[in-house]
């Protein structure tokens, strides 16, 4: 484990001077079996695995979901042990701001304002902002980015083409449970009741999917059916989105596409996505 940006930068100048590649994965703890099968990938694509534990402030709009954001270090580290990870970088948040938050940001641009975007103020700014930094101290070859986080995993390969910046961005299937509901840190959150409701979620996805060929207008009343009747269920949004875009599809469109949506259950956020082929 290893806590301030010199001691991060020097060990991994030693095993690049080795000859040695480098897989970055970044995460804000909490981890789960969603973030493990990211080391399973990087084992494959490169010699030394590094995983960045950080909850990362200026990504949060809501103090009050900062400060719940749930904290499990000890069991983190036990679990990368047990994975092979050969570091684990675990900043302060002093480490990475030092003089508090930076003057200089990166961007999201407009789909940065949208989905996310719209329900959580400068969320996508403050994750750019602090992948180009994680990004800079690592300087690994390929970083891992998980499709649960599709309108993040866009951005990040955005940022990545347009600063031309030397890393391969790998993307991780979702890893769910036996039910459908994907893993999320947050999960732990929801109660009894939440838990059932929120795999309607995942249910509204498959509806989708199986409904993509009918079109727009079917596939999106098919997922909007299958959340019919959860009352603690509160949909923020269920949009199909172009992959190279990801702005919502014309009605007349056919090809490659993304379901994604967005619902809170009691204070909890969950947000899950699905790839269909419209038409």
């Amino acid at each position: 484990m290893i806590e301030t940006v010199r001691g991060m930068c020097e060990a991994l100048a030693a095993e690049r001077a080795a000859g040695r590649t480098i897989a970055l994965t970044p995460t804000l703890g909490a981890l789960h079996d969603g973030h493990l099968s990211h080391l399973d990938r990087a084992a494959e694509l490169a010699d030394v695995m590094v995983v960045s534990i950080f909850v990362n402030p200026t990504q949060f709009s809501d103090a009050a979901d900062l400060d719940k954001y749930p904290r499990t270090l000890e069991a983190d580290l036990l679990a990368l042990g047990a994975a092979g990870v050969h570091y684990v970088f675990v900043p302060t948040v002093e480490e990475m701001y030092p003089d508090g938050p930076t003057q200089t940001v990166v961007t999201a641009g407009r789909v940065g304002t949208l989905f996310e975007g719209a329900s959580r103020h400068g969320h996508f700014d403050g994750v750019l902002t602090v992948v180009a930094k994680l990004l800079d101290i690592i300087t690994p070859n390929v970083a891992t980015f998980g499709q649960k986080d599709a309108q993040q995993l866009f951005l990040v390969r955005r940022m990545v083409r347009d600063l031309n910046l030397p890393v391969r961005i790998e993307a991780i299937e979702t890893v769910r449970e036996a039910d459908g509901l994907a893993l999320s840190s947050r999960n732990r959150f929801l109660d009894t009741n939440q838990r059932r409701a929120a795999r309607s979620l995942s249910i509204a996805l498959e509806a989708a999917s199986s409904s993509a060929e009918r079109g727009l207008d079917a596939t999106l009343a098919a997922a909007q059916g299958a959340l019919m009747g959860e009352s603690l269920v509160q949909l923020d949004y269920l949009k199909i989105v172009h992959p190279q875009t990801f702005m919502p599809v014309d009605d007349g469109h056919h090809g490659p596409a993304i379901v994604i949506l967005a619902a809170m259950l009691g204070t909890t956020r969950l947000i899950d996505n699905e790839p269909i082929y419209l038409g």
